[in-house]
């Protein structure tokens, strides 16, 4: 096993995205992970298609590298045997409300007494000490209360979603890093801890870095403008469109401007005073990405992209899913893998794109079958 968290053990009896999108990334870096699975399995095992039962594709794309055990959790001798496993492990994680993990007797004041170094992280949908305690989270919820269905309601009137497990995938992205984190505090002290990663409070933080904006400033405001980052309710924060096709395109700096400006062949737009800082240019969001939006019509995409690439200005295709499976630069950089699975045969996965130059990583791992560790694992 290769990556900076090789001889790391963890045991992960959580389900669906969120726990799950969290070891997996702990894999990739090289932990050993062993998912802990009622006896049915995963319910994600049953979405999306599969050649054979209870192996689907968003299963396999989402559990690469890790080992399946299969334990009844209500049964008491199999609490023992996810008992003896965790005095191997150095990490713990698990999706269950705090109240369902103490009736089990696995919450974290019962096992750090037995297991003081272990790391104990739980996917929350809310912190404990607030009124919504112990309601139910999943990704559609989570959007909505915080703040991100709002946001599509802000630019078309009416609110929806990402289209994306996207509350998920990036709670699971923070509840790695905290587990690492848990880690490091551990090689200097000896203890492990308590890691708690809410779905509500993650989102809210993460969506306000930028639409707190003003209101960083306590007390009353005589601004009766909306709150946010005024540029990206722009109605032209979007793919814009050419003479054929659209272009993604984002100048930031002032040098930036101006040579799109240039490029542009309009040097009205250097000279008004309206866009002439990133604070006015952002106050006049509308007026300056109309004037942009209507000079793009005199060019395809295609000839914006090469001559904006080619005079260093932040600029890409409006890709689609089915555009990335043949990208070149993915191909350069090894993206893809592909991987044979005993059962399933050949799958292309998507590798982990982080790099660590003392830290080589491992080929992609492959998605276990149901139980398939039992034997190996629990004896």
């Amino acid at each position: 096993m290769t990556g900076p968290l090789s001889g790391m053990r963890v045991i992960d009896a959580s389900n669906f995205v969120f726990g799950p999108m969290a070891t997996q990334l702990l894999a990739d870096m090289g932990a050993e992970v062993i998912k802990v699975e009622p006896p049915q399995g995963d319910p994600m095992r049953q979405v999306g298609q599969s050649r054979n039962p209870k192996m689907g594709s968003f299963f396999l794309n989402l559990n690469r590298g890790k080992r399946s055990v299969t334990l009844d959790l209500k049964n008491a001798d199999d609490i023992a045997r996810l008992d003896a496993l965790l005095a191997t492990a150095d990490v713990f994680v698990h999706n269950m409300r705090p109240a369902a993990a103490r009736r089990l007797g696995i919450d974290y004041e019962s096992l750090a007494t037995r297991h003081p170094r272990l790391v104990y992280a739980v996917a929350l949908g809310f912190h404990q000490d607030g009124r919504y305690a112990e309601r139910p989270a999943y990704d559609d919820v989570i959007q909505g209360m915080s703040g991100v269905s709002g946001l599509h309601a802000r630019m078309y009137g009416e609110p929806g979603f990402v289209p994306m497990l996207f509350t998920d995938k990036l709670c699971g992205v923070y509840l790695a890093g905290a587990i690492a984190s848990a880690l490091v505090a551990r090689a200097a002290n000896g203890k492990g801890q308590l890691v708690e990663v809410p779905m509500f409070e993650t989102m809210a933080s993460f969506n306000l870095v930028e639409h707190l904006a003003d209101s960083i400033f306590d007390g009353p405001s005589s601004d009766p403008a909306p709150r946010g980052y005024e540029r990206v309710f722009s109605r032209y924060h979007r793919p814009l469109k050419t003479r054929e096709g659209y272009i993604c395109l984002v100048a930031n700096t002032d040098a930036q401007w101006l040579r799109l400006f240039s490029l542009l062949e309009r040097p009205d737009l250097s000279a008004d005073p309206r866009f002439t800082t990133m604070g006015d240019r952002i106050r006049h969001a509308e007026p300056l990405y109309d004037e942009v939006s209507q000079s793009l019509l005199a060019r395809d995409a295609a000839e914006w992209l090469a001559l904006f690439l080619e005079h260093d200005i932040p600029a890409g295709p409006a890709n689609g899913l089915d555009d990335l499976l043949t990208d070149p630069h993915l191909a350069d950089v090894g993206f893809f893998e592909t991987v044979e699975h005993p059962t399933e045969g050949a799958l292309r996965c998507a590798s982990t794109p982080l790099r660590f130059s003392g830290s080589p990583k491992a080929a992609a791992g492959r998605a276990p079958g149901l139980g398939e560790h039992n034997a190996e694992i629990l004896a």
